[in-house]
């Protein structure tokens, strides 16, 4: 099967790190090309790769088939837009769009033409998340009650990449790693009924949100809280969930991102696995018995994501995250901001 020609928009971490050591592993693509503004640095890593000037460059050639999106937020739709218009299937990074609105003209129009539109969710193949996901499909802890999930760091610096510094629309931390969070939970629980959400700024020296704490409504009583803080040194566990059975909590410990930023390639068996001593707890009921013991953590992987996308362009199957599910993380998005605004709960 022909190897899908890939072209990536942009070559700083996100292209060199979380893109292109997997594109250019698996092999049911090709890294074709990247664009480069300014620095030429891609084909150092990569050589046969060709570099374009410009978007419209990377665009007119008709070798690429599949462009990955991974520009500043407030981009994403304009150039996805083009990149379809082009008739190019287009992989957008998280946050898929800055506003609902764009990112239902976005899937509109890649049903229109038959491509695939996919958004890079990539963390739904988190350890974290894969073994969470199967505690709740083994019914372990009964009818889930509440949840909580939470992704914090402690940064008392501004990122040096500066557009995710200023308030251009898409910045702050709910876009950022709110976008992850949210994601899990409509993996884990499906789309909330209602939204009640504090998103404020807690370093002086910030000019977009670095807190929030997002309370998701459903129905049977269940609640789902979603946190992250850029002021927070001792993380407590990353996934807490208590049912009518028992409970579990789960430290965030995926290595995937440190190994892929300390220049490690995503291969071999051991790939994805979690150090010794990372944490699962289950405390439950089993069998008329109460159990509390340590279980074991699935292997993480995000080539799940571009074996999904493979299967999707050459073999039709459903996209690893459609845009249409994309685009229920930004409508939470932006209740959440309007909550935060008006100070009370927002039906979806």
């Amino acid at each position: 099967m022909q190897a899908i020609s890939t072209a990536i928009c942009s070559f700083g971490m996100s292209g060199r790190v979380f893109h292109a050591p997997f594109i250019s592993l698996h092999p049911g693509f090709q890294l074709h090309s990247v664009w480069e503004r300014s620095k030429k640095e891609a084909a150092q890593f990569y050589p046969r790769v060709k570099s374009a000037d410009t978007l419209e460059d990377l665009l007119a050639d008709d070798a690429v088939e599949l462009v990955i999106v991974n520009t500043p937020n407030y981009t994403h739709f304009e150039y996805a837009k083009k990149a379809l218009e082009a008739g190019k299937h287009v992989v957008v990074e998280k946050p898929f769009t800055t506003t609902t609105a764009e990112a239902d003209e976005l899937n509109a129009l890649a049903k229109e033409k038959g491509l695939v539109l996919a958004v890079y969710h990539n963390r739904r193949w988190d350890s974290d998340l894969l073994t969470v996901k199967q505690v709740l499909q083994q019914g372990l802890l009964g009818e889930v009650v509440e949840a909580s999930i939470s992704f914090d760091r402690f940064k008392e610096e501004l990122s040096p990449k500066v557009h995710k510094e200023q308030p251009h629309p898409g910045t702050g931390v709910l876009y950022d790693l709110g976008s992850h969070l949210i994601d899990s939970a409509l993996l884990l629980f499906g789309m909330p009924e209602k939204v009640f959400a504090d998103i404020r700024i807690v370093r002086p020296i910030s000019q977009v949100d670095d807190y929030y704490e997002v309370l998701l409504y459903y129905p049977n009583n269940l609640r789902v809280r979603l946190h992250s803080s850029y002021l927070v040194r001792e993380a407590g566990a990353g996934f807490i969930l208590h049912g009518a059975k028992g409970s579990f909590l789960k430290s965030r410990a995926d290595i995937q991102e440190a190994d892929l930023l300390a220049g490690k390639k995503p291969e071999g068996a051991g790939w994805g696995r979690e150090p010794e001593g990372a944490q699962a707890l289950l405390h439950t009921e089993k069998d008329g018995m109460v159990i509390r013991e340590e279980i074991p953590i699935l292997q993480g992987n995000y080539m799940g994501f571009f074996d999904g996308l493979q299967a999707a362009i050459r073999n039709g199957a459903p996209a690893p995250v459609p845009g249409t599910e994309a685009a229920r993380v930004i409508r939470i998005i932006e209740a959440a901001h309007q909550s935060s605004r008006e100070g009370r709960v927002v039906a979806l």
